[in-house]
């Protein structure tokens, strides 16, 4: 089953640190967001291949919008 990682705030994305293919471990750092002037990081929820990206850098997103999806 496939782990959806979500943004816990409304944001902007900084920065992707990962790849469609690429494998991360739990806790690795997928995606930064920007709230306030703040880099916040977003991490690996699972370890396994990364099989979807839904944002790119500038995207705002809400709390709860999915940013990467990961296949343990």
């Amino acid at each position: 089953m496939s782990v959806h990682v979500r943004a816990d705030l409304v944001s902007s994305i900084h920065s992707v640190l990962v790849e469609l293919g690429q494998q991360v471990e739990l806790g690795d750092e997928v995606v930064i967001l920007e709230s306030m002037k703040m880099e916040i990081p977003v991490l690996a929820e699972a370890a396994g291949t990364i099989t979807e990206i839904s944002v790119v850098v500038g995207d705002v997103v809400r709390e709860g919008d999915v940013l990467v999806v990961i296949t343990p």
